[in-house]
């Protein structure tokens, strides 16, 4: 059982510290978005199952009464392979930190969802209050495209069940049909993904573990990531030229193009639309997709293997 914690560990700290910060300098994650998405989340996998399958191991080798539980319908050949009765005093504590990182994960994410459907619920009031009167016997606020009437010009995508778009009366006149086609389809691209979920998960991982470099690396890749995997879809139904022009038209108010912090996404998005970096070939991104979804199977081998070669 040394072993698999040892090995679990040097796994979980190889995937929390130098890949990630070798993954933020690739240039490919910016051709093939969804695939980088991908292999983020593999990554984040990959850190909580070793620290879940630790803390399976070393709550069991010190808590009799959880290895009871956790090895019952296995063979006694399994449960001498593993060697839990001799549990070392860095075992106890290795356990009692996995726990306390699980409670304290638990929290984070509970308290991330929580806020969001606070913040959820008052946006929805705060619409329903903008939102324009409509004549009796129709309902309010509740369709899935929901235009406000203000000079400002936005277009943002409302999580929820239904998602919701909303686009104000400024955006209507300042956009073109194909511009207003390009934004509606960025938004629904984040809808159909279900963004909202990764950007709720970064940004809990992130609030509770700031500084674990792969946590603060993905949700600063995330947040960039999503609008770049829908700025894609947008472009491949109303072309990359329309695509940016609708860009800049919903955001020149903001500074698309200047060179402060704030706004500088906004212009690498205009520049990437206006020169499309060449993409990967299917091979290249399919070895890559299935690489990724491996990488998450390696605490499960690690896990197993002394159960397995025990068995006859």
């Amino acid at each position: 059982m040394t072993y698999c914690l040892l090995l679990l560990s040097v796994v979980a700290l190889t995937a929390a510290v130098p890949v990630p910060r070798v993954l933020t300098r690739a240039t490919w994650p910016e051709r093939e978005p969804v695939v980088a998405l991908w292999v983020w989340q593999c990554l984040v996998a990959t850190v909580l199952l070793c620290c879940l399958t630790a803390l399976a191991l070393g709550a069991a080798a010190v808590f009799g009464t959880v290895r009871a539980q956790l090895f019952a319908p296995a063979p006694p050949a399994v449960t001498a392979a593993y060697d839990l009765s001799a549990a070392s005093p860095w075992t106890t504590v290795l356990t009692v930190l996995l726990a306390c990182g699980a409670a304290w994960t638990t929290a984070m994410l509970g308290r991330e969802l929580v806020e969001a459907r606070r913040r959820r619920a008052g946006a929805r009031a705060h619409l329903r209050e903008r939102a324009p009167d409509l004549p009796a016997g129709l309902p309010e606020g509740r369709g899935p495209l929901l235009v406000l009437e203000e000079d400002y010009p936005d277009a943002w995508w409302m999580p929820g069940s239904p998602p919701q778009l909303i686009v104000t009366t400024g955006a209507l006149q300042r956009l073109t049909g194909r511009q207003l086609d390009a934004v509606l389809t960025h938004e629904h691209g984040h809808a159909r993904a279900r963004h909202d979920w990764l950007l709720h998960l970064s940004a809990a991982l992130a609030a509770g573990f700031p500084r674990v470099p792969l946590f603060a690396h993905f949700c600063e890749q995330t947040h960039r990531l999503v609008e770049l995997s829908a700025d894609d879809t947008a472009s491949r139904r109303c072309g990359h030229l329309t695509t940016a022009l609708a860009l800049i038209e919903l955001n020149q108010h903001r500074g698309v193009l200047s060179c402060s912090s704030s706004h500088r996404l906004l212009g690498e998005r205009v520049d990437r639309l206006l020169a499309p970096p060449p993409r990967l070939d299917r091979r290249h991104r399919a070895l890559t997709t299935a690489a990724a979804a491996l990488v998450p199977l390696v605490p499960l081998l690690i896990t197993f293997a002394p159960g397995l070669t025990a068995l006859p």
